[in-house]
C-alpha cells in the first residue's frame, strides 16, 4: 500500500546510514568532540549541546492531551546532543509534546545513562592551565529547562549577577548554540518541519531520525552552503523549562563543578573577545 511506503523508505535510510553516520558515542569520540569544542567555541570539556525541538503533528486520535503542548499544538519532541561542527550525536526522539525538557531528558536512555555514569565519557581532567583546580568532569551544557548534573552544565539563574557567573553564562549560552544552529539547519533541508505533519506518531518518528541521520551525512560527505552554521537557532521552538532550581535541588558536586568552571572562565580561561 501507499501508505506504507514512507515508513519503510525512511526506516530503510536509518538502518543503512546509522551506523556510519550516528553511530554510539565511544570514549575516544567524546574526547575528540571535547577538544573540538575547545578550539572552535572556547568551553574546554564540553562533549555536546544539548536541547530538544518540538515536531508539530495532527492530533493523534485518542491521545488525550499527551501531545498537546504548552503552544496549543499537538508535538512530538527530537532531543539531541550536538557537537561542535553541527553534527547530532544521539538523538531521541518521540517524548510527548507536553513534557518539558527535563522529563524528557530524564525519561530518555541518554538522560539514564548520564545520571548513571554510563555515557563513557573521558575520566575527569584539569582545565587548560588550571591543574591547581583539580580534575574536573567531562560535560554536556543545555539551557536553564534542564537540571543542573555533575556531567550537565545550565546557566547560574537570574538577571543581576556577578562578573563571572556572567562570563559564565556568555561562555556557556555561546557554546550551546551549535545545537539550535543544527536544528536551523535541520529545518532548513527538510520541509516537513515547515508544516503539521499528517501521520501517525510512530511514523512521524521515524522520519525525523532519517531526516537526522541524513544531516549528518550530508555534513560528512559534503560542504554545503549554509553548512558553518550560519542559520541561527530561529527555527527553533523552546520548551517549557523546569524554572529556577535552586540549590536544594542541584547536587553538591554539580554546583561546584560550575563554580570551578564560572572561576576559571574569568581567570586561566580568560578569552580577549568574551563580554563582561
Amino acid at each position: 500500500m501507499v501508505s506504507g511506503i514512507v515508513p519503510a523508505v525512511v526506516s530503510a535510510i536509518w538502518d543503512c546510514l546509522v551506523e556510519d553516520f550516528m553511530a554510539v558515542p565511544t570514549t575516544e569520540t567524546w574526547r575528540s568532540i571535547a577538544e573540538q569544542f575547545e578550539e572552535r567555541w572556547n568551553f574546554p570539556l564540553c562533549c555536546g549541546a544539548l536541547d530538544g525541538k518540538h515536531v508539530v503533528l495532527k492530533a493523534p486520535p485518542n491521545s488525550g492531551s499527551q501531545f498537546f503542548n504548552y503552544k496549543g499544538t499537538f508535538s512530538i519532541v527530537l532531543l539531541a546532543v550536538v557537537d561542535a561542527n553541527y553534527r547530532f550525536r544521539v538523538i531521541d526522539v518521540g517524548g510527548f509534546g507536553r513534557t518539558s525538557d527535563g522529563g524528557i531528558l530524564a525519561n530518555s536512555a541518554f538522560g539514564r545513562a548520564l545520571r548513571a555514569g554510563t555515557v563513557h565519557l573521558p575520566a575527569d581532567q584539569p582545565l587548560p592551565a588550571a591543574e591547581h583546580r583539580g580534575p574536573q568532569p567531562h560535560c554536556f551544557v543545555a539551557d536553564e529547562a534542564f537540571p543542573l548534573l555533575r556531567n550537565l552544565m545550565r546557566p547560574f539563574p537570574g538577571r543581576i549577577l556577578p562578573r563571572d557567573k556572567r562570563i559564565f553564562n556568555y561562555r556557556l549560552s555561546r557554546a550551546r548554540l551549535v545545537v539550535e544552529n543544527a536544528f536551523g539547519i535541520l529545518a532548513a533541508q527538510w520541509r516537513m518541519y515547515h508544516r503539521v505533519l499528517d501521520v501517525q506518531p510512530e511514523v512521524a518518528e521515524k522520519c525525523v531520525k532519517a531526516t537526522c541521520v541524513l544531516h549528518n551525512f550530508l555534513r560528512m560527505t559534503a560542504q554545503t552552503p549554509g553548512a558553518g552554521g550560519s542559520i541561527t537557532g530561529s527555527e527553533v521552538e523552546p520548551l517549557p523549562g523546569l524554572g529556577r532550581v535552586g540549590a536544594n535541588n542541584s547536587a553538591r558536586e554539580a554546583i561546584r563543578v560550575r563554580e570551578t568552571f564560572s572561576a576559571f572562565f574569568s581567570t586561566e580561561g580568560v578569552v580577549p573577545w568574551q563580554h563582561n
